[in-house]
């Protein structure tokens, strides 16, 4: 049996990538920044009859990402996929954005990445195949944003959100491309995906994909083990054009 940890778990995309995880048999740490949010989704999800523990984690926290990497080490002494999930969208024009807009979007959206990724390396690198999915956007995407009539050009407040993501991309495609050529990493998969525009608390559920629509991607990847590609930046229907 595999074992999970999904972050920003509670609801939305995350809870349908852990309640998917689990169906198809991993044990799953449902990660939440408020503990009792994720305390009543994982009850919703274990009355389904599905392995889901909640953990408090709040991505930029280190004490909180110290205390799960514990709770892994001591009762599980592996593990085989991370998800980092957990993210922020903050609106600002071009023409309003200050340096402290860009921290604050990249603090959760990059950097906590890099925080909870690094903590878990060891965990990781016990497992036969491990799995790390940095959930990123469509918006992300140079080639797509600067197309033109692109619907992603055209949400001009987006630019801390969407940077932020973009540098998620990258630092996924650097995760990946030095772990391939180190022996003790080479057995990592690490990719990055967006769900597509899916209904979510940080566009107002204005999305016409739902949660469950989005978390196929990740669920998809995941269930090709160790023959999974790494270094991609995916969607449903495969690569995602820079």
């Amino acid at each position: 049996m595999i074992t999970a940890l999904v972050s920003g778990a509670n609801k939305g995309l995350g809870r349908e990538i852990a309640r998917g995880l689990a169906r198809r048999g991993a044990t799953v740490l449902l990660g939440s920044r408020d503990l009792a949010l994720g305390e009543k989704t994982a009850a919703e999800l274990r009355a389904e009859g599905l392995a889901v523990t909640p953990v408090r984690l709040d991505v930029t926290s280190a004490a909180d990402i110290d205390d799960v990497a514990h709770h892994l080490e001591t009762r599980h002494g592996r593990l085989d996929v991370l998800v980092n999930n957990a993210g922020a969208r903050f609106s600002v024009e071009p023409a309003e954005l200050t340096a402290e807009h860009l921290r604050r979007a990249y603090e959760t959206n990059l950097f906590s990445v890099a925080a909870v990724t690094h903590r878990m390396l060891d965990l990781l690198r016990a497992a036969e195949a491990p799995h790390v999915v940095n959930v990123a956007s469509t918006s992300a995407s140079l080639a797509l944003t600067t197309a033109e009539g692109s619907q992603f050009a055209a949400a001009t407040d987006t630019i801390a959100y969407s940077s932020s993501k973009t540098a998620l991309v990258m630092l996924t495609i650097r995760y990946a491309t030095t772990f391939r050529a180190d022996p003790a990493y080479a057995h990592f998969h690490v990719n990055a995906v967006t769900p597509g525009f899916i209904a979510s608390d940080l566009n107002g559920h204005t999305g016409p994909r739902t949660a469950e629509q989005g978390a196929r991607v990740v669920l998809d990847l995941v269930a090709q083990g160790a023959a999974a590609p790494t270094g991609m930046f995916l969607n449903e229907d495969g690569p995602v054009p820079w």
